[in-house]
């Protein structure tokens, strides 16, 4: 099995990275510089404007640690790695995966159930936990609903269309979830590019984390994160690490969105509004906790429900991204997406 690795996060203004020895050595406008082996990092992520020099660029593509830029509120930028790793074959097999229709629309299919099943069991925690409301049981039915329907879909559009649908529903019962009677946290539905309130500004920022490492793991087991089934391919965009994401969206960004709020770990002076765009951002301290919090839940252990070997959270993409490649390769009849427990 492969071991969880840490994520660098760089979050302070100024800061330059460059190589010493087999160490990254990070140069801060303030205070002393800092030292970093590159041994146990698998990726590094800078936000806003944080410079890096080619040497340790083409050190860490050579050592298989993806650099990926975002901007201060976590859109992304761009992303530096290394050669793409894996048979030949098996990127073959995905590209002839794409282009037969039914093939394409079942692995859709697969995404968006496994998505509204942990989207399903994220609201009958909340039922279990502090009893129903009926926004709460009804978006539930609705993705019960939706599930069940998906197990005869062969059909891209039609995937896609029953992936809308219960998303608007299931964001709709959202904010029955946060229990913190805050304004600061109230929530209308998503809004981005950029965030306009606190809930979207947490949850736009741990979307973001997640592409990093779903298209991380998608990548080390040899497969193109290019070319997916549920969305279209578009020059610069991930398909394939967005149509995996979304089954584990639930599991990994939206319940922690909920937990910081209402465990108060995240409060409403830790948010800063942009007058001019109206973007909602974290102040750099709140950042650092958020994402201290975000590596403590991948360190979280659970039991893979296909698998059944007990890992740590932050390792189902990986394990995710082998059963796809399992499946493509002809190894496994079909992709079983991850079903949150």
């Amino acid at each position: 099995m492969k071991p969880l690795q840490n994520i660098l996060y760089i979050t302070k203004p100024g800061a330059y990275l460059s190589k010493e020895r087999e160490t990254i050595r990070i140069r801060l406008e303030e205070g002393p510089d800092m030292k970093i082996p590159i041994h146990g990092i698998s990726g590094i992520v800078c936000f806003g404007t944080v410079g890096m020099s080619p040497w340790l660029m083409g050190f860490c593509a050579e050592r298989n640690v993806a650099v990926t830029f975002l901007t201060d509120t976590g859109r992304f930028l761009a992303k530096v790695h290394g050669p793409l790793h894996g048979n030949v074959l098996l990127r073959r097999a995905q590209y002839r995966a794409a282009d037969i229709a039914d093939k394409s629309g079942t692995l859709a299919a697969a995404f968006v159930a496994g998505k509204l099943y942990n989207c399903r069991q994220a609201l009958l925690r909340c039922i279990r936990d502090h009893g129903e409301t009926p926004a709460l049981r009804e978006t539930e039915k609705l993705l019960s609903d939706r599930i069940r329907k998906l197990t005869s879909i062969e059909d891209c559009d039609t995937a896609r269309g029953m992936e809308g649908d219960a998303a608007r529903s299931y964001f709709s019962a959202f904010p029955d979830l946060i229990r913190k009677d805050d304004p600061a946290f109230a929530f209308s539905g998503r809004n981005r590019r950029p965030p306009k309130d606190a809930v979207n500004a947490l949850l736009s920022l741990f979307y973001t984390l997640l592409v990093h490492d779903v298209r991380s793991a998608l990548e080390t087991v040899g497969l193109d994160s290019a070319v997916g089934f549920l969305h279209k391919d578009r020059p610069g965009r991930p398909s394939l690490a967005l149509d995996m994401m979304e089954e584990l969206r639930p599991v990994f960004c939206d319940r922690l969105t909920v937990s910081l709020i209402n465990r108060e770990q995240v409060r409403a002076s830790d948010f800063l509004t942009n007058p001019d765009s109206g973007a909602v951002t974290l102040e750099d301290e709140a950042r650092k906790r958020v994402l201290a919090a975000w590596q403590k839940m991948k360190q979280e252990t659970l039991t893979h429900p296909f698998t059944d070997e007990k890992i740590a959270k932050g390792l189902i993409p990986f394990i995710q991204a082998r059963l796809l490649a399992r499946h493509l390769r002809g190894d496994l009849d079909g992709y079983p997406p991850f079903l949150w427990r």
